[in-house]
């Protein structure tokens, strides 16, 4: 990395990601469970169709710098032969419910902060204590007994990658037959509207997130191979990065901060360049007890949730969808049945609303 330190390199490179990615984000107001509201109570799929984006934009680039060899994703958690199921599925739920609660999650916290939302910064400090809990603390014992003791063994495929399963069970190497297939299927759904088609700000805002992501994956391989100190090979994610960013803040000693700290740190002060250019920078409060103790209760939900489910709506969402690992759709579709339910009871009422409605009867 010429004359910059190595140790500081790899930060260094996660602020620059960061910086891209929360700039276009605030500035284009990429949300996950804005995306999903307005698709499910007005009928519009624009935004889920940037964020579906996103994730196919992601799954072609690491895919080609994976055959390239310039992205060691067989390193990453996501492609371990372990696959913790109940996790996927009880993390994601939480999760889901934890982001309705909140209105954002913790990536659209990070993002709400740079403009100046305090309830965000609330957000960000009990999530990330509360997946510091979920890793390492007592919720950490609970933890292991119903999530990494119940996983799932798939040693026998190699790893948890669609690729190597279905490679396995037709006797046919199909790694890189498999990627094809599934971003050609998510772009047909994608640009089938033409609405969609027209609207190249939404384009650009999910290719260049998805490029984002996938950026993440040859930086880390890069300084994996070019350091002598470990590297975790990641993308991007926004719950345990966050957690690690607050053990930076009031406990350092003289540890550089790793890939996921600078994407974090990256992505608020590209958040705060993106609201000063849209010139929306407004300090927002919670209005009073009741709206806090949901805040409250929702970054608990999601910082718990995403430890358990190994990732947020961008770390298994988008990062964990480009390995093409099998826990992704196990994990969205429960965190979007779960912010379905924590919709449900915040706009309609009541929970059940989730069971007796779905998006094609909601316009």
């Amino acid at each position: 990395m010429g004359e910059i330190d190595p140790h500081w390199a790899l930060p260094l490179l996660g602020g620059i990601a960061g910086i891209v990615l929360g700039f276009t984000a605030r500035v284009n107001r990429f949300c996950t469970l804005s995306s999903l509201e307005r698709y499910w109570y007005m009928g519009d799929a624009t935004g889920l169709r940037t964020w579906v984006l996103a994730a196919a934009t992601a799954i072609a680039a690491t895919q080609i710098l994976a055959a390239l060899g310039l992205a060691d994703i067989g390193s990453s958690f996501y492609l371990s032969p372990n696959l913790p199921w109940t996790g996927a599925i009880l993390g994601g739920l939480m999760f889901g419910i934890g982001m309705a609660l909140v209105g954002t999650c913790g990536f659209g916290a990070v993002v709400r902060l740079g403009g100046g939302s305090l309830r965000a910064l609330i957000v960000l400090i009990v999530l990330g204590l509360s997946a510091l809990a979920a890793q390492r603390g007592l919720i950490a014992q609970l933890r292991v007994l119903i999530v990494d003791d119940l996983a799932l063994n798939l040693s026998a495929f190699g790893n948890q990658s669609l690729g190597s399963l279905l490679s396995v069970a037709t006797g046919f190497d199909l790694t890189r037959i498999v990627p094809l297939i599934v971003v050609t299927a998510l772009l047909i759904w994608i640009f089938r509207s033409a609405a969609y088609r027209a609207n190249g700000l939404q384009i650009l805002t999910g290719v260049i997130i998805g490029l984002v992501v996938s950026f993440g994956w040859w930086a880390t391989t890069f300084m994996a191979r070019e350091a002598f100190f470990p590297v975790q090979i990641e993308a991007g994610s926004f719950v345990v990065p966050v957690a690690d960013s607050l053990l930076q803040l009031v406990t350092y000693t003289g540890k550089v901060p790793d890939y996921g700290v600078g994407l974090v740190a990256g992505t608020l002060i590209g958040a705060f360049l993106g609201a000063r250019w849209k010139k929306d920078m407004r300090w927002e409060a919670c209005d009073d007890a009741r709206e806090l103790s949901r805040h409250l209760l929702g970054a608990v939900l999601m910082g718990v949730g995403g430890v358990f489910a190994m990732g947020c709506t961008i770390g298994q969402g988008v990062s964990g969808a480009s390995t093409l690992a099998v826990s992704v759709p196990l994990v969205m579709g429960s965190m979007a049945f779960g912010a379905r339910i924590g919709l449900a009871w915040l706009l309609e009422g009541s929970p059940l609303s989730a069971f007796r409605r779905n998006a094609a009867e909601v316009s």
